[in-house]
């Protein structure tokens, strides 16, 4: 029986990996195409697969909802104070377990291990008492700091990975061509360290920006809602579902997301660019 050549094995693995994209891509599809439907069309038994003479109605809707942009302003900021303070601790967390040798090293990194594989459910009430007692319920500060909680063991572990794949010998040479310990650390490894940065970043945005969860324990009132909890109100008595506005309002929620990435895949590049020829 003759062995597959290299090109056959080369268009079957392309074959697999286009199928792969579509069945991953489907659903983000079905929801933009609902999103331009009308409810009849959309419960029809019969599926409407390109939206002809469609229109604007769902995102109206949505639009005319007051509590759409409370929802955008709330998550706005909870997830952008959750990347910013996450990336911050996890950076100076992970350089000290890769650079640095210190008393209970080991234990910290097997706690990080352990922390992660709590459920997230069994720590509600405990931190809901906790925000009780602190006055920080239906506050973006005590959303936030919930939410850095659970995405910091993950970033630390993920940075930890990058901050010991870069040598230790590029800062060694740039302080034997001058440079303090702090100058070569900034120069020539955080240059090297923005695509683990940025994975990290990325990782911890689509947790805060999509969590719902905790968002529901936490933000209880209506004008303190993030957008996931938002989406919840496309539910009526009597209607049922609303799964025109569930469909567009997924659509707006999704669109940041993508701006985010795309903006920071363009840095991931500068920062390779910027780190090797520093380095």
């Amino acid at each position: 029986m003759s062995r597959p050549t290299r090109p056959a094995l080369r268009v079957t693995a392309n074959t697999l990996g286009v199928l792969a994209f579509l069945v991953s891509a489907f659903p983000v599809y079905w929801m933009v195409n609902s999103s331009f439907l009308a409810r009849n069309e959309i419960r029809s038994p019969t599926p409407t697969w390109v939206p002809f003479g469609g229109d604007l109605d769902n995102y109206r809707t949505v639009f005319r909802t007051d509590q759409f942009l409370d929802a955008l302003q709330v998550s706005l900021m909870v997830t952008g104070l959750t990347i910013t303070v996450a990336l911050l601790f996890a950076f100076v967390a992970a350089v000290a377990v890769s650079r640095f040798r210190f008393r209970g090293r080991l234990s910290f990194i097997i706690t990080l291990l352990v922390i992660q594989m709590i459920p997230v459910e069994g720590l509600f009430i405990s931190q809901y008492k906790m925000l009780e007692t602190m006055d920080l319920l239906n506050t973006v500060v005590g959303l936030t700091l919930v939410y850095v909680a659970g995405v910091l063991p993950f970033t630390i572990w993920t940075l930890r990975g990058f901050v010991a794949g870069v040598p230790y010998e590029l800062e060694e040479a740039a302080m034997m061509d001058g440079c303090t310990r702090v100058q070569a650390f900034f120069r020539v490894t955080l240059p090297l360290l923005a695509p683990g940065l940025v994975a990290t970043g990325v990782f911890g945005f689509i947790q805060a920006w999509n969590e719902f969860t905790l968002a529901l324990v936490v933000m209880t009132r209506e004008d303190q809602r993030t957008l996931p909890l938002w989406l919840s109100t496309f539910t009526d008595v009597n209607r049922g579902t609303d799964w025109g506005g569930i469909m567009a309002g997924s659509t707006l929620i999704a669109v940041p997301v993508i701006i985010f990435f795309l903006v920071v895949q363009g840095r991931m590049v500068s920062g390779l660019t910027a780190g090797a020829v520093k380095g």
